[in-house]
């Protein structure tokens, strides 16, 4: 993939990212003594097990591309996070994708059981919408709160992230058309990476044309992340990816390869790339970062 100019280098600044929402999630998880102490060790678990913090830095990135302060923002990039980690935590169970490893450690049923796990991923999930309603958080006006609310809660349940997973647990053993594997994708993953750029922009006050480029930034990031991975479910080693890799394969999951070959997978998920990269050239400097982290979405190992 092509370099994106801009200014400071990508990995300083997806590192700075990181670590002020992994200082925030600290700030606003409970305690992991708080009792009762087990379901917050075993929240706490989960989310510091690591991971790129992709979508609260979507979130971040996404305010400050449209002139916001990351620190507006906030409160939904944690919220992201904890909502994408709830559905890690369930995702990981037997009764779903039944896996050992998550980002290079045991999940967080194999150290738990599955009933904390269970009710982790629970409150994680119901913690997400406290932060995002607390107003001692944000100081985004309320109005403009409860619209970010509504769009991570659609983006989040079963018009979103839930009715891709369970199009996904349907779709186990059978060969999907084009479209519904489109449309698979788009909720699963896609929905809440696009959700993650929208109230970011929200958060930054974004007006209609700039919360439109974020929109199809996000909606072909979405797309091209969930092509990668299922790229990467093939070749990519278990090191790399901190799960076992060729789980796709084995549980016979509806996947881009599966259903177009490898290669017409990669050149799909390039082209998506670029049309992310134009999405927010209108936005100028201020969409550079933006733009560079679609190549990295490119290039990851992981």
């Amino acid at each position: 993939m092509p370099e994106t100019p801009m200014t400071g280098d990508l990995g300083e600044i997806m590192a700075e990212r990181r670590a002020q929402v992994d200082a925030a999630l600290d700030r606003w998880l409970p305690p992991a003594g708080e009792a009762p102490a087990t379901i917050h060790e075993a929240m706490r678990y989960s989310v510091f097990a690591g991971g790129k913090r992709l979508r609260p830095m979507l979130a971040l990135l996404g305010c400050e591309a449209v002139g916001g302060k990351a620190e507006d923002a906030m409160p939904a990039a944690v919220a992201l996070e904890l909502i994408h980690t709830y559905s890690l935590v369930h995702d990981d169970l037997p009764a779903m994708d039944d896996d050992d490893y998550r980002r290079g450690r045991p999940t967080c049923h194999k150290v738990y059981g599955e009933a904390v796990a269970i009710l982790a991923g629970d409150a994680l999930l119901t913690h997400a919408f406290h932060v995002l309603t607390d107003p001692a958080t944000s100081a985004v006006p309320a109005a403009r709160r409860l619209q970010m609310i509504a769009e991570i809660s659609a983006a989040a349940g079963s018009v979103g992230m839930v009715g891709g997973q369970t199009m996904d647990i349907q779709a186990e053993g059978k060969t999907l058309d084009p479209a519904t594997l489109l449309t698979l994708h788009s909720k699963k993953t896609g929905a809440l990476l696009r959700a993650s750029l929208r109230v970011g922009g929200m958060a930054g006050g974004a007006g209609d044309f700039a919360l439109a480029s974020l929109t199809r930034y996000g909606e072909h990031l979405g797309l091209a992340f969930q092509i990668v991975d299922d790229i990467l479910d093939i070749e990519g080693s278990s090191a790399e990816m901190g799960k076992t890799a060729g789980s796709d394969l084995r549980k016979h999951k509806a996947t881009y390869p599966g259903v177009f070959g490898l290669e017409a997978s990669r050149n799909e998920a390039a082209k998506l790339l670029a049309d992310a990269r134009e999405a927010v050239r209108p936005l100028g400097d201020a969409g550079a970062v933006l733009a560079a982290l679609a190549d990295f979405v490119g290039r990851r190992r992981h």
